[in-house]
C-alpha cells in the first residue's frame, strides 16, 4: 500500500459506511475524482479503497464504465449468513479441540477488548468484534478454513456493522461471545460449534429486525 493510502486508513470504511447507510445507493456510480474531492484525498487512495470494496463485493468495477455500488438482495444475505454460520461453527469446534496457550491468550485478550469497547458504541465494538472472530479462525489450526472464513467475513462486514446498531445488540453480542469463549477454553467442541452458529445465523424475527434496521438507516 502506498504512503498516502496509509495516511488515510479509514477511507475504505468511510466509503463503506456511505454505501450501507444509503448515501450511495445500489447502482450509483462512484467516480474517483468526485470521491477524492469529497474525502479530501487524491485519486490514488480512492482507487485502492474501491478495489478493496470490490473484493468485499460492495462495489463492481467494469472496464470503461468505472465503479458502481453492488446490489445485494435479502435472499443473498440470508444465504451468505448461513454459510458464514457454518464456517464459524466449524472454526469454533476445531478451536475447542486444538486450542494452545498462545491462541488462548489471544482469544481472552480479544474478549476483554470487546468488553471494554461495548461501552464505547457500535463502531468501537465493531472493530474489536472483528479481531475476536479472526482469533477464533486462527485458533482452529486450519489455514484453509481461516482463509475462507476471512474472505466471507470481509464480504459481510458492512451488514454486520449495521446489525450492531440494533437496540441492545452489542450487549447481546458480548453475552454470546462469553458463551463462545467459555466453550472453547473448556474444550467443549459441540457447545462452541452451536454457540457460534447461533451467534452468526440470522433467523426469523432476528433477520426481520435486521432488515428493518437497514431500511431505517437507508
Amino acid at each position: 500500500m502506498n504512503v498516502e493510502a496509509k495516511n488515510n486508513p479509514s477511507l475504505r470504511d468511510r466509503i463503506e459506511e456511505a454505501i450501507v447507510s444509503g448515501i450511495f445507493k445500489p447502482g450509483d456510480r462512484l467516480e474517483e475524482q468526485s470521491l477524492a474531492e469529497q474525502y479530501g484525498v487524491s485519486r490514488t487512495p480512492v482507487r485502492e479503497a474501491l478495489r478493496q470494496l470490490q473484493e468485499a463485493g460492495l462495489v463492481e468495477i467494469k472496464p470503461r464504465r468505472g465503479a458502481a455500488v453492488t446490489v445485494v438482495g435479502p435472499a443473498d444475505l440470508i444465504h451468505m449468513f448461513e454459510v458464514m454460520g457454518g464456517l464459524e461453527a466449524m472454526a469454533g469446534r476445531l478451536a475447542a479441540r486444538r486450542l494452545d496457550e498462545a491462541s488462548k491468550r489471544e482469544l481472552l485478550a480479544c474478549h476483554e477488548a470487546c468488553r471494554a469497547a461495548a461501552t464505547q458504541g457500535s463502531d468501537a465494538y465493531y472493530y474489536e468484534n472483528e479481531r475476536f472472530h479472526m482469533a477464533i479462525y486462527r485458533a482452529s489450526g486450519n489455514p484453509f478454513l481461516e482463509e475462507q472464513a476471512r474472505s466471507l467475513h470481509r464480504r459481510l462486514k458492512p451488514y454486520r456493522r449495521i446489525q450492531l446498531r440494533s437496540l441492545n445488540r452489542i450487549e447481546q453480542s458480548f453475552a454470546e461471545h462469553d458463551k463462545i469463549v467459555t466453550a472453547i477454553v473448556n474444550g467443549h467442541s459441540s457447545e462452541a460449534e452451536q454457540a457460534l452458529w447461533d451467534h452468526i445465523t440470522i433467523q426469523a424475527d432476528r433477520f426481520h429486525d435486521f432488515l428493518a434496521g437497514l431500511s431505517r438507516d437507508r
